[in-house]
């Protein structure tokens, strides 16, 4: 009783930290949009506040909002498989892994923009996002999960062999457990990078209907509430997808330590 008491003792202090350093964060916004210079590149939180409530009301905001989270959801799902598929392939053949270094450092050391400007000559800008989202989460799943295979518990592994144990069931209950800190981490680091070069995409690209280009436009008019507003959309988006996935990830492992 003690220890859940000191808990959620913690726990509360830990949510007054971080809503007092958003309020801060806050009054500082506010400080800066009041000075001279500052109200016309910052527009003040509650003008940004303002403009979302505009905007939310508009169809053509949820239809901009839903193309771009569809877009990049596929990208990411995509990156994930292959990069799974790849990290798995790479663990049980050393010369695959030697064959796919060149493709995964490439990916890892190029600028986004270069990537970005390079597809728009191979793809059209509806699925530019798609693509990027892709580059990006595929290199992060691989390194992750590859660690992951590679510093597996060898002896649960030759035992459930030993004992005959399906492959699916071998899958399932002795490796996927001892994947869980580097499909977490992987995943979070992954989705992250996924919405910013992802939005970058599209600013670039310009797809009609999504957010990207609601940005671009925004800058073109200069209008900062309206810049700011779908900036405030581009956070909110990425940390729930985040918080859903890992959330549905971190459910199953619970599932699996019930078992």
């Amino acid at each position: 009783m003690r220890r859940n008491a000191g808990e959620l003792k913690n726990k509360k202090a830990e949510t007054a930290r971080r809503a007092a350093s958003a309020l801060l964060a806050v009054g500082l916004w506010q400080a800066v949009s009041l000075l001279p210079v500052g109200s016309v590149l910052i527009a003040s939180p509650w003008a940004v506040l303002v403009r979302l409530g505009e905007l939310v009301q508009l169809g053509s905001f949820w239809l901009s909002v839903w193309t771009t989270l569809w877009h990049i959801a596929a990208g990411f799902f995509l990156g994930f498989a292959v990069g799974a598929a790849a990290a798995a392939l790479a663990a049980r053949f050393p010369a695959a892994e030697t064959l796919l270094r060149p493709y995964f450092v490439t990916v890892r050391s190029v600028p986004v923009a270069s990537f970005i400007v390079i597809a728009l000559v191979w793809l059209s800008s509806r699925n530019i996002s798609i693509f990027i989202s892709f580059l990006m989460v595929f290199p992060v799943l691989y390194a992750n999960l590859l660690e992951g295979l590679k510093s597996r518990d060898r002896k649960l592994a030759e035992m459930a062999r030993v004992f005959r144990i399906p492959a699916a069931s071998r899958f399932w209950w002795v490796t996927l457990p001892q994947l869980k800190p580097h499909l977490l981490s992987g995943c979070s680091a992954a989705l992250g990078l996924a919405w910013k070069a992802g939005v970058a995409a599209e600013i670039i690209g310009i797809p009609a209907g999504t957010v990207g280009e609601r940005l671009y436009m925004a800058k073109v008019y200069f209008d900062t509430a309206e810049l700011f507003a779908w900036t405030v959309v581009i956070v909110a988006a990425s940390v729930a997808f985040e918080k859903l996935f890992t959330g549905a990830l971190k459910l199953l492992y619970r599932r699996l330590e019930r078992t």
